[in-house]
């Protein structure tokens, strides 16, 4: 593992895209930060974080075998990663809130973004993206937004918690680096709020419907039993899960 440490950049995942740009980085190359001024998150989304208090870091993994169809197993793996770091802590009611947000109850703890290297229409890394509310305890206008601190009370440090986050990574790599799809799937589905509950979907139209979260398919879509006794599927683009 080889760690950059940074004072202050605008995005570790771009830090690391940089790098990427002009030679594939060492595998499990990580760039961390105490303050990050352009962090980003889904689908545009701003990340808000606390100079110092959190911890924000890009890993790099170098895929050498992975079909571009199969990229969602890595937003699996990343996701039951930092699920069981967390549950290293005792952090109560985890869950992951799809794609790949990490929630206490219902409140949000760590968001993701992966963005993959792609050549010549193969996987050749992937830049894995976290930022995970350690020891803010003040989160001006984010209702549903909370920190391992303001959960229970304890300081602790970022620094051992990333290192429990990569140990759980290299974990999980290796599950899919000996192709065990099924098991991934099926550890990330038992993660899943809300799963098997009725819930509220909302569609980009500001449109609300109901439906029951059953699980995901095998490139990610969510599948939802709709109210009309069908199954239908989702991308991130289509549907929003609401708490």
């Amino acid at each position: 593992m080889y760690i950059i440490k940074l004072n202050a950049i605008d995005s570790t995942n771009s830090y690391l895209k940089g790098l990427a740009s002009v030679a594939i980085p060492k595998d499990f190359t990580v760039v961390v930060t105490e303050s990050q001024t352009n962090g980003r998150g889904q689908m545009g989304s701003v990340w808000q974080t606390q100079s110092g208090k959190n911890l924000t870091a890009s890993v790099f993994k170098r895929l050498t075998s992975y079909r571009v169809q199969d990229q969602f197993y890595i937003s699996m793996a990343v996701s039951i990663s930092i699920y069981k770091a967390l549950l290293t802590y005792k952090i109560p009611k985890l869950s992951v809130k799809w794609p790949n947000d990490i929630l206490s109850a219902d409140t949000k703890l760590c968001g993701v973004l992966i963005e993959n290297v792609i050549k010549n229409n193969n996987l050749q890394g992937s830049i894995i993206g976290f930022g995970l509310n350690v020891n803010q305890k003040v989160f001006t206008n984010l209702p549903k937004a909370s920190s391992m601190c303001q959960i229970t009370g304890v300081v602790y440090s970022k620094d051992e918690i990333l290192s429990e986050v990569i140990k759980q990574l290299k974990y999980y790599f290796e599950i899919l680096e000996s192709k065990n799809f099924d098991k991934i799937k099926l550890e990330y589905e038992d993660l899943l709020f809300r799963r098997n509950k009725p819930s509220t979907f909302q569609t980009p139209n500001n449109e609300k419907f109901s439906g029951i979260l059953k699980g995901i398919t095998n490139d990610g879509h969510l599948k939802v039993w709709t109210e009309d006794d069908i199954i239908k599927t989702f991308d991130l683009k289509e549907i929003k899960l609401l708490y």
